[in-house]
C-alpha cells in the first residue's frame, strides 16, 4: 500500500477558486499519463526471507490449511498503541490500527501423518512479533487479520477454528517473498496554508463523506469532505490495490474503504482544496472496469 506523503506549497490569498480548480484538473491530466509511464517504469521488489514463528491450523472446504506466521525486519511495523488504547479503537469500530503483513503463495505440504495440506507463510515486522509473543490479545488479533487477509487475496472460506502447534514453529519450507518498497507520490495543497488548534474528539475519529466516480475508463476519482479542516497538516493517506485508507490531525477523521477496483497506487496522486475542504484524490486503474 502506497503512502501519499504531504507537501504544502503556499500559495497566496490573491488565488481565486478557478485558479485552484485548474490547478486539480491538472494534477488529473498528470496522474491519467503518468498511468502509461507506468507500464514500462514498475518499481522494484525487494526479496525477503521470513523467519519462523508459529504455525496455526484450521481448514476449509479443500482441506487442511496451516499458516505459519513468520516475521522480517523489513515489513513496515504498525503504529505504536498500547493495548487499552487499541482495544478501544477496535470497541469503537474504527479501523484506524492497521497491521502491515506480507501474504505469500499457497503451497503444497504433507501433515504429521503424511496427508496432503496446503501451506501458507504470512509475515509481519520482526519487533512487533516479538511484542506479540508477550501478549495473546495481539497474537489473536494477527491471527485473525492474518485468516481475514488470505480468505480476501485467495477467495478462501477458512473454518474459525483454529489451534497453535505445539513444538512446530513451521510447516513445511517458508519461501522468500517479494515487497514492493512504499512508494510516496504527493498529496499537494490547494490554497495558503492554515491549521487551527482544533479540540481532540471524545468519542473517537469520525468518517467522512467519500464521493466516487470514473473520470475516464482509466482514471478513478475520489472527493472526502472533511469540513472541519483548514489545511492539509496532519492528514495521511493511503492507497493500496482496493483499499483507500485516511487518517486526519489529532484524530478528528478516518476514513478506511474498500474499492472494488485495482487501482494503480503508486501513481495516484491527491491535492486538498481549501475552499472547498476536500481531500481530492485521482486514481488511476491498472485494469479497465467491464
Amino acid at each position: 500500500m502506497a503512502d501519499l506523503k504531504l507537501l504544502v506549497p503556499e500559495l497566496n490569498e490573491a488565488e481565486t477558486m478557478s485558479a485552484e480548480t485548474a490547478r486539480f484538473e491538472e494534477l488529473l491530466l498528470q496522474a491519467s499519463k503518468e498511468l502509461q509511464q507506468a507500464q514500462t517504469s514498475r518499481p522494484e521488489s525487494t526479496q525477503i526471507q521470513p523467519q519462523p514463528g508459529f504455525c496455526i491450523k484450521t481448514n476449509s472446504s479443500e482441506g487442511k490449511v496451516f499458516i505459519n506466521i513468520c516475521h522480517s525486519p523489513s515489513i513496515p511495523p504498525p503504529g505504536d498503541l498500547t493495548e487499552d488504547e487499541l482495544l478501544q479503537m477496535l470497541e469503537e469500530d474504527q479501523a484506524g490500527f492497521r497491521i502491515p503483513m506480507s501474504l505469500g503463495e499457497p503451497h503444497a505440504e504433507l501433515d504429521a501423518k503424511g496427508q496432503g495440506c496446503t501451506a501458507y507463510d504470512v509475515a509481519v515486522n520482526s519487533d512487533f512479533y516479538r511484542r506479540m509473543q508477550n501478549s495473546d490479545f495481539l497474537r489473536e488479533l494477527v491471527i485473525t487479520i492474518a485468516r481475514e487477509g488470505l480468505e480476501d487475496k485467495y477467495s478462501l472460506s477458512l473454518n474459525p477454528e483454529w489451534r497453535i502447534l505445539k513444538n512446530r514453529p513451521f510447516l513445511g519450507s517458508i519461501s522468500q517473498q517479494n515487497i514492493r518498497p512504499q512508494q510516496r507520490p504527493r498529496i499537494q495543497e490547494l490554497g495558503n496554508l492554515y491549521m487551527p488548534d482544533s479540540p481532540r474528539p471524545e468519542k473517537g475519529p469520525e468518517k467522512p463523506h467519500l464521493n466516487l466516480w470514473l473520470e475516464a475508463p482509466d482514471l478513478l476519482l475520489a472527493e472526502i469532505d472533511l469540513p472541519k479542516l483548514e489545511g492539509a497538516l496532519g492528514l495521511s493517506l493511503e492507497i493500496g490495490e482496493n483499499r483507500l485508507v485516511m487518517g486526519g490531525p489529532q484524530q478528528l477523521y478516518h476514513l478506511d474503504a474498500y474499492i472494488p477496483l485495482r487501482i494503480n497506487c503508486d501513481e495516484s496522486k491527491a491535492a486538498f482544496h481549501q475552499k472547498r475542504k476536500q481531500l481530492m484524490v485521482a486514481m488511476p486503474l491498472l485494469s479497465v472496469p467491464s
